[in-house]
């Protein structure tokens, strides 16, 4: 009887294909608070815990790379990197690349201005005419070429000071995801506001190479979230970083 509970229990174990600690080389910016930054030499942020606690679901050792968020894409097709743990928006041009795994972030695009603009910009189509940021490799500038006005914005790709430049004026406005600009505000010195409500849903998800060893690792990863979801773990690291869970569609 023992041995049979014994074969029941594994059998529910998640789908792991291998109990390994294989490296597995994890791709950031460590420039994008909360979700990956570094703070008195440490790198830290949302995508950090959530990847340790993916570790240690599957046994992998995990080894974060960090370089600018414009050569992340790059380094995982080139193999550099295994996958990327940074607000990867999946998009139809991604998936048709990378295999995903299941989505762990739910969010939307949102328009930052500096204070005391949001009552002159406080939709999209207010953009017309302004010059908006974005960080460069981003989604964000797809989604401001797919909006209706797109031929009416003057779009700015940026690798840092998008905040600074839209605080002092240099640019009438930024996009990024509504979590980190409403976290960006909150702790930047900076005179900045959010403008209007998100204009477009997010959906963040970790891509892999779309080979045999890519999906195999995929499978791996996407196991460990279902049980990160279900036992609570993903929540709560939402709860630490930003006080609310936004790894579930609302």
């Amino acid at each position: 009887m023992n041995r049979l509970l014994a074969i029941a229990a594994l059998a529910a174990l998640p789908a792991f294909s291998t109990a390994h600690a294989d490296t597995v080389n994890v791709g950031m910016s460590g420039g994008y608070f909360p979700f990956t930054f570094v703070q008195q030499d440490e790198l830290q942020g949302f995508e950090v815990d959530f990847i340790n606690a993916i570790a240690a679901e599957t046994g992998h050792e995990v080894n974060f790379v960090t370089m600018s968020f414009s050569g992340l894409i790059g380094a995982l097709d080139s193999g550099r990197i295994d996958t990327i743990a940074n607000q990867i928006t999946i998009t139809p041009e991604r998936e048709a690349k990378f295999a995903f795994s299941q989505p762990y972030v739910f969010d939307g695009a949102q328009v930052v201005v500096k204070q005391g603009n949001e009552d002159t910009i406080s939709s999209t189509d207010d953009l017309s005419g302004k010059t908006v940021a974005v960080n460069l490799g981003s989604n964000f500038e797809q989604l401001l070429n797919d909006l209706p006005n797109a031929a009416e914005i003057d779009i700015k790709t940026y690798e840092s000071n998008i905040e600074q430049d839209t605080a002092l004026g240099r640019v009438d406005a930024f996009v990024m995801d509504r979590v980190s600009s409403a976290q960006v505000i909150q702790q930047s010195p900076l005179p900045l506001a959010l403008a209007g409500a998100p204009f477009s849903e997010i959906q963040n998800a970790l891509p892999f190479p779309d080979t045999d060893e890519g999906r195999a690792l995929r499978d791996d990863f996407d196991a460990a979230i279902t049980v990160l979801k279900e036992n609570g773990t993903l929540a709560e690291i939402s709860q630490k970083w930003f006080g609310t869970d936004i790894t579930v569609a609302e």
